[in-house]
């Protein structure tokens, strides 16, 4: 396997007419660094689950090359391996060559979108959702009050008791929609506590902005109990994170710019994100115009090089310490691009540890995905549903009340998980680290 892997990626005189289309492609300085090893095999979670060699990551960036080489076409089997992929990059974090797998996978995806013919009805959701709702706040809050409506009005019970099995697991992953949106903050200023040690920034998110609104009031608060002016600058939106991974690297670039124009100009200490999928895109918006609009390099590596998770922002300045006591039973889940894609472990633990009285239980293999993964969850329901099966009996096993993670698509896939499970009659609740915090600093007589 390894010589014929290696044969394949050996360039010669005569170039192989490529089944690539033009534009973006799987780079040859990327994937020639795949030794074929196999040391990424036990990190991804699709081969895991289903040990074959094309649903792995050295496997899936075989069929690349031989795409590449004229050898394979970008047809259906190509496109369903490839979708299978989690895009969680925790090989990246086992490759010994420093394989970036991520750009590969997007590039191929990006091929993809570009060049391959799904299934109308499949394109047409995308397309509406990815290219037409996401990127306009005007469409999304319209979208966002249909839906808080669907929901308050009882429509979603109905369908969660009648709806197959299948449409019924996505139906129970549908964010609750919160009031006010957080759009309503956009364009505000919010002074600090006390003496004033940082000026930032802070990304909303789209979603977020409806179904994660309290939970970017938390973060405000928390950053402004630590000495943080927040400013919520009002041109931002959708960050291009979902684009991104679904192959969809026009609109993403498109978002890309009105961001990077959004936050330019301003003399902010940093950029702030509370979502972890959001901040590894945010993080490498660069890698979205190396090859198609080199005029927009150097004000997105500027924007980048201000780019913080809000963990990682607060791990790494004197921390406000003003906590109560909780005494309660914690573990935390490691969102994938925090944990791969951002190479983020400590600092959420860091902050978990400063909070006085909490038992904390470390999850074992937290370095799996829980099967959000975006929108994945809900495209790769089946696949989903056994990641986070797995996910739920290692949380199970920590017999924690309180599960804290630091992304909304883990937020929503471990509600779901907790939802579903018994557990023995146990409550357990799943926060974002930033609303742990948040409750801390409180006053528990205030309620």
């Amino acid at each position: 396997m390894t010589e014929s892997l290696n044969r394949s990626v050996r360039r010669s005189s005569d170039q192989p007419v490529s089944n690539f289309g033009p534009g973006e492609t799987p780079g040859w300085d990327y994937y020639s660094k795949c030794i074929h090893c196999g040391l990424c095999l036990n990190a991804c979670p699709t081969y895991r689950e289903l040990g074959q060699e094309m649903d792995s990551p050295r496997g899936r960036i075989y069929q690349m090359i031989q795409v590449a080489n004229g050898r394979l076409e970008l047809g259906p089997g190509v496109v369903r391996h490839l979708d299978l992929c989690l895009d969680c990059r925790a090989c990246e974090t086992a490759c010994p060559s420093g394989v970036q797998y991520g750009r590969l996978i997007e590039a191929a995806r990006g091929q993809i979108e570009r060049w391959y013919s799904r299934p109308p009805v499949q394109h047409w959701l995308r397309e509406m959702f990815l290219g037409e709702i996401l990127p306009y706040r005007r469409r999304l809050d319209i979208m966002g009050r249909l839906v808080r409506i669907f929901q308050r009005s009882g429509l979603e019970s109905l369908v969660q008791r009648v709806a197959p099995g299948r449409l019924r697991n996505v139906a129970r992953l549908a964010p609750r929609m919160e009031d006010p949106f957080f759009f309503d903050r956009l364009g505000t200023v919010i002074p600090a506590i006390g003496e004033r040690r940082y000026r930032v920034a802070f990304f909303a998110g789209c979603i977020a902005s409806l179904a994660f609104a309290r939970l970017n009031d938390a973060t405000v608060r928390v950053l402004a109990r630590n000495g943080c002016e927040v400013v919520i600058p009002n041109a931002q939106g959708c960050c291009g994170a979902l684009q991104v991974h679904a192959g969809m690297r026009d609109v993403a670039r498109k978002l890309a710019r009105a961001n990077i124009e959004a936050f330019a100009g301003a003399d902010f200490d940093t950029v702030i994100t509370n979502a972890a999928g959001c901040g590894s895109v945010l993080k490498e918006y660069e890698q979205l115009f190396e090859a198609e609009d080199q005029n927009m390099l150097d004000s997105a590596r500027r924007f980048t090089a201000k780019m913080r998770d809000v963990t990682e922002f607060l791990a790494g300045i004197e921390l406000n310490r003003d906590f109560r006591e909780v005494r309660e039973r914690v573990t935390y889940q490691d969102p994938c691009h925090l944990l791969h894609a951002q190479h983020i472990r400590s600092a959420p633990r860091k902050l978990i540890a400063a909070v006085p009285g909490v038992d904390f239980v470390e999850l074992k293999e937290t370095e799996i995905c829980c099967g959000s993964a975006g929108i994945y969850n809900v495209t790769q329901n089946e696949m989903a549903e056994r990641l986070l099966a797995n996910k739920m009996r290692r949380i199970d096993e920590t017999r924690a009340t309180t599960i804290l993670t630091a992304n909304p698509g883990c937020l929503l896939q471990l509600r779901a998980g907790v939802a579903a499970s018994h557990n023995g009659g146990r409550k357990r609740r799943v926060m974002h680290v930033l609303e742990f915090l948040d409750e801390a600093y409180k006053d528990p007589a205030a309620g």
